[in-house]
């Protein structure tokens, strides 16, 4: 597969351009109609996707978008509206209706904008814009190889659930009445197959994928291929296993979840409101000292690298969680406002979360577990972000001896995350690279495992 990838400079500098102009006119029709302050999000997207299916194409889908997000301030009333439309008219029509908005809203003294000292014009460059050079008809070829191959490798391998190539660029731009402007000019590129094995009467489904910034860093298609069908083969043969108590690790494909929900739970809007069961919990020892997590937001060409926030507040290094006690939280200057704090510029969230490894890699996590359940796959939605309990499907592979015995089904998992994070064993250094959180499989030494 031969990938070229370019950087258009001046496309860069085009869209800035057009993006700071639309800008300022948003936030000088926001002066004129009264705003005390006000914020403005631009979003200028394109890119398509293909899908085929047992050689033929089932879809080729373009899409161009966009739109403009405005936020004003009256006093300590807040007010924001949206829209597609960017003529004269709509822009008039838009900050109106914002500023309407702000004058029947109830007065809040923790609304505004983060504050003025912490704004700038100045962010790194992230190195995340690399255009793909490839046309809808390129992309089609190269879906139909990665499938013929999938489907070429293995007589078992009987069908198809489809290959997707896509290709996506965007170009974000804020700024704000407190001199806060940025922008951020993005490329997302993907390939993805699914294939279905069948032996007897059972059929199993399993993919892989590969997402990037820079196509050059895309995954081979054959490799992918592989990945796929020797995942769906591995399937085969699932079984239910008893009920009882034993070790799980929960794979990187699926351990980022775990992470997941415990930023939810140090995060501003949960803990004002009281919805969270890490209230109070800045020093706690919530996992074993060797857990370090902590966000790195400027990586060059990471899927979750961000020079500023959502409101314009430049991001930085973060450490959450130290020698297993939680350090800081995860807020915008909104909910750090609620709580007496000072924004983390997290209001859009966390940055290349990443848990710093204590082991090797996958076989090594086997090896140290000895006997239990691998999980590669996660079903439904049942964590309590109040009171920490979870409950979900779950399927994998039954280990013992360190090694993988047979392919399980149908089972569920239910623990506490607070008492799960206190008993991760080890984090392995099997990060999955398509996405933001840079997270390998972890290992909680017990949890309830459900089955037959």
């Amino acid at each position: 597969m031969q990938i070229k990838s370019q950087h258009n400079n001046s496309e860069v500098y085009k869209s800035t351009i057009e993006l700071t102009q639309l800008m300022n006119q948003v936030l000088e029709i926001a002066k004129q109609k009264g705003a005390t302050d006000a914020a403005v999000a631009v979003n200028n997207d394109r890119g398509f996707s293909v899908d085929v299916r047992m050689g033929e194409v089932e879809t080729v889908a373009f899409s161009e978008d966009k739109g403009v997000g405005l936020t004003v301030y009256i006093g300590q009333r807040k007010g924001g509206a949206s829209s597609t439309d960017t003529s004269p008219a709509a822009l008039e029509s838009l900050v109106q209706a914002a500023c309407d908005i702000a004058r029947v809203s109830a007065a809040d003294p923790c609304f505004g904008l983060a504050d003025r000292e912490l704004m700038t014009k100045k962010h790194p460059d992230l190195d995340l814009f690399h255009p793909w050079d490839v046309t809808p008809q390129q992309a089609i070829e190269i879906a139909l190889k990665c499938e013929k191959y999938a489907l070429s490798l293995d007589k078992r391998i009987v069908n198809s659930d489809g290959v997707s190539v896509s290709s996506y660029e965007s170009h974000h731009a804020y700024a704000n009445t407190n001199g806060g402007e940025g922008y951020i000019h993005s490329t997302r590129h993907s390939i993805s197959c699914s294939v279905i094995a069948k032996e007897g009467e059972e059929m199993q489904r399993d993919y892989d994928y590969t997402t990037v910034r820079n196509a050059a860093d895309l995954v081979d298609t054959d490799l992918i291929a592989r990945n796929a069908v020797e995942r769906a083969l591995s399937r085969l043969g699932s079984r239910q296993i008893e009920t009882q108590t034993t070790p799980v690790i929960f794979s990187s494909r699926v351990s980022s979840g775990l992470i997941s929900s415990f930023v939810s739970a140090i995060s501003g809007s949960n803990l004002y409101r009281k919805n969270s069961f890490l209230l109070d919990s800045i020093g706690q020892q919530i996992f074993p000292e060797y857990i370090r997590i902590y966000e790195q937001p400027h990586i060059p060409g990471a899927l979750g690298s961000s020079p500023f926030d959502g409101e314009g507040v430049p991001t930085r290094p973060n450490i959450l969680v130290d020698k297993g006690r939680i350090v800081q939280y995860v807020l915008g200057s909104y909910s750090a406002r609620r709580m007496g704090l000072k924004t983390t510029a997290n209001s859009d969230g966390v940055h290349n979360l990443t848990v710093d490894p204590t082991a090797g890699g996958l076989p090594e996590l086997l090896k140290t577990m000895n006997k239990g359940l691998l999980v590669t796959e996660l079903m439904g939605q049942g964590v309590n972000g109040i009171t920490g309990d979870y409950s979900r499907g779950a399927s994998g592979y039954w280990v013992e001896n360190g090694e993988i015995q047979f392919p399980v089904d149908e089972v569920t998992i239910a623990g506490n995350l607070k008492e799960m994070f206190h008993m991760i064993r080890a984090v392995g250094n099997d990060i999955n690279p398509n996405i933001p959180t840079r997270c390998g499989s972890i290992l909680i030494e017990k949890m309830m495992v459900a089955g037959k």
